[in-house]
Parts: structure tokens; sequence; C-alpha cells
């Protein structure tokens, strides 16, 4: 692989010990995916999980004198003062919190602690490279703002963001960004929550690149990262098209190249409500305990949906919606923070549902609009009914989903 001097210097230690670990660990992947050079960046976004192997390498990456050279934003970990106001966590798992937090901060990561950066706070432009890890992220910024971007883990981010380059390979080069699955929709695509249960199509789908067809015409931000999010949770995907609507496809030959797909595949109503309650959803008509959205964050939009849905109103379990912090500063200033609060809600920022602060929800049953959310806390013993948000809100105030 040809390297600048530039990026030769930092392999071979000019400026310091961290960069040339980042850098060693970037060329290793650019070998292995046999990529000719390197190339610059000019965002990164860091899937923080708050995970031993995160801290370990973050504080690595720290002794080691690394700074990065492109800002990166970062995934959530769960916001330390409101779960020790409330004495929701342990001390221990606070404590490993605050050194995540203050090994990125030493890093000079941007500590945004939000997993919809696409959505606000680190939206790249059409055709800028950039290093996206996080689940929902890597495709959102591909297949939405036509960024290019591989399927980055948390440590490979860091590394691009400290050395300010990547390797050039996969989804970096146009030829590799063409779709090659056909997906014909054949499904009400008329709320959110069906784009849910459309991106949990993933085993259907099968290995490539969709191009879905049969979809409205205007797709919501909110749609968008459902879809995101869920193709990630049943698969793995960093990009899809939709002629019409995504950057890349404006028709169907230009998603797909000129091609004929390797394969085509039909997703029905049928699908959906098969995989709805065959295969994600714990079984409903029962009481639950909580209800808990934001995996990934909600939007202020969702925040005032769900405001205006229980306004005076008092709800019968407790509800949690995780959100970036400047969501909640803002719907603080709009009236709907104190809304939410009143019938017994809250808005939880900087907070992911994979983490050790919900501990405290052990073997109850809540409701939830996401099957992302419902997947990674079943590990932590929490269980899930999973139905569309106007659903999981009435649940929330009468105590029993249907």
């Amino acid at each position: 692989m040809e390297l600048t001097r530039e990026q030769q210097d930092m392999l071979n230690g000019f400026y310091g010990k961290g960069t040339a670990m980042a850098m060693k660990i970037q060329y290793a992947i650019g070998e292995c995916f046999n990529a000719k050079r390197m190339i610059p960046i000019t965002r990164a976004h860091i899937a923080l999980s708050n995970q031993e192997s995160d801290l370990w390498f973050a504080e690595k990456m720290v002794a080691l004198g690394a700074k990065c050279k492109i800002r990166a934003t970062t995934n959530p970990g769960f916001c330390i003062s409101y779960f020790q106001n409330k004495n929701l966590v342990s001390h221990e798992d606070a404590a490993f919190m605050q050194r995540t937090h203050d090994a990125h901060q030493k890093l000079g990561v941007v500590l945004s602690y939000n997993c919809t950066p696409y959505m606000g706070t680190n939206i790249p432009y059409f055709g800028e490279i950039v290093a996206f890890s996080e689940s929902s992220a890597t495709p959102y910024v591909n297949a939405v703002w036509g960024a290019r971007s591989n399927r980055e883990s948390a440590q490979s981010a860091m590394c691009a963001a400290i050395i300010g380059c990547v390797p050039e390979y996969g989804l970096l080069l146009p030829e590799n960004r063409l779709g090659d699955i056909l997906v014909e929709v054949q499904a009400d695509m008329s709320s959110d929550f069906a784009f849910n249960l459309l991106g949990y199509m993933g085993k259907k789908i099968g290995h490539g690149i969709p191009v879905f067809v049969g979809l409205p015409n205007y797709i919501t931000p909110e749609q968008h990262r459902n879809l995101c999010a869920e193709l990630n949770t049943s698969g793995s995907y960093a990009m899809y098209h939709i002629p019409g609507v995504t950057p890349e496809a404006p028709t169907l030959q230009d998603a797909l190249g000129g091609k004929e797909p390797k394969r085509r595949v039909t997703i029905t109503q049928e699908d959906f409500d098969r995989v709805l309650q065959e295969e994600i959803s714990d079984a409903g008509n029962r009481a639950i305990d909580f209800a808990l959205f934001g995996c990934p964050h909600c939007s202020l939009d969702e925040v005032i949906q769900i405001a205006e849905l229980i306004q005076g109103q008092k709800l019968a379990v407790p509800l949690w919606m995780m959100t970036s912090a400047y969501t909640k500063d803002t719907a603080r200033k709009m009236g709907y923070l104190q809304q939410l609060q009143d019938a017994g809600a809250d808005l939880v920022e900087d907070t992911c549902s994979d983490q050790p602060c919900w501990h405290f929800l052990k073997n109850k049953v809540g409701v939830t609009d996401s099957p992302k959310c419902a997947y990674y806390p079943r590990k932590r013993g929490l269980e899930f009914v999973i139905r569309d948000i106007p659903t999981c809100v009435d649940a929330a105030l009468k105590g029993w989903v249907i």
C-alpha cells in the first residue's frame, strides 16, 4: 500500500506512539482488503459502548499520547448524574462510565453521546469521505446523505480520527456502492414502525446492498433511521438505495448500475406479522412494568408526539425516552419536558439501552417500538413487547399491553 510522506512518518513514530499505533492498525486493515492507498477523512463517529474493550483501547491510546486529528462524535454510554441521583446505578458501574468519559475527553473526542449524529450533530455532505461506526450511522450516511464510509468498528473509527485517514477500499470506491438485491415491498409502509419491521427482514433479504421499491416517495428522517438500525440488528448492511429518494439512485437503473440484480426478494405484510409475532416480540395481552423508547435516540418530533399523546393524563407505569442532550434541552425550552414529567415520563440524555444503568429493570416486562431496543437488553434480563408508539403509550397509560 502506498503511503504519503506524512503517513509514513506517522507509521514510523515521528508523530508519537499513539499516532503510530493508530496508523499501524489502519495500515493492517488496508492490507487485509488490498487497499492501494490511504485517503483523508473529514468526519468520524465512534460507536462508544462503554464496555471493557472500549475502555481498554481508549485508555491504551491515551497512555500512548494519542489525540484526535479529526474530532469524532461519540455514541452514548449512560448519564451518570441522572442515574446516580435516583440511586439506580452502582458505584462500580458509575466509576467505569466516568473512566470511559475521561479517556475519550483526553483523546479530544466530541462528547456528544448521541447515536444519531447523522440527524443533527455530525452530518456529512454528499461524497464526503468519513469514518462512521454505529449500526444505524454507517448505512444512514452512505444511503441517505451519499457520503462514503465503510462499516467501521469503534476502534477503527477512533484510529481514523487520530490519523485523519482511512484505507481506500469497500464502499469508498464507486463500483462497490451499487445495489445488487431488488427488494419489492408489498406492505403498508405508512408508519414509522413499518420501517422497523422492514429493517428486520435482513435474514430474508440476504447479504448485499438492497434496492427497495414500493416505498413512499417521501420518507422521514425517523423512518430512514429505523430502517438503518434494524437492518443491522437483523443482518449486516452498510448501505441501501431507494430509487427516487436516496441521492445515488435517481432511477432503478442507476441504483443497480444498469445490471440485473443477483437476487429478487418480495416483502409482504404477512412477513411483518410473522416476524413481529414469532421472532422479535414477547407475547402481548399482559401487564407491563415500564415503557422505553430511543434506540436509536428519539428525535424532537417523537418527543413531541409522545408528550401530546399523554398530555393531561397520568401514566400507570414509568416511561423513559432516551435522547440527545440537545433534544432534551430543546424539549425543556418548549415545555414538553415538564409536560412529560407531569404525566410520569422523563427524558434521559446521553444514554443507551445496552447499559448497566437499566439493571433495576431486570426481570420486568416493558414495551418499546424498537426491535433493536428489545434485542440488546435481553442479555441483561429485560423483556419487551414490541408495538408502535401509540400502542406503547396507551399501554403505559393503562399498565397493560394488547
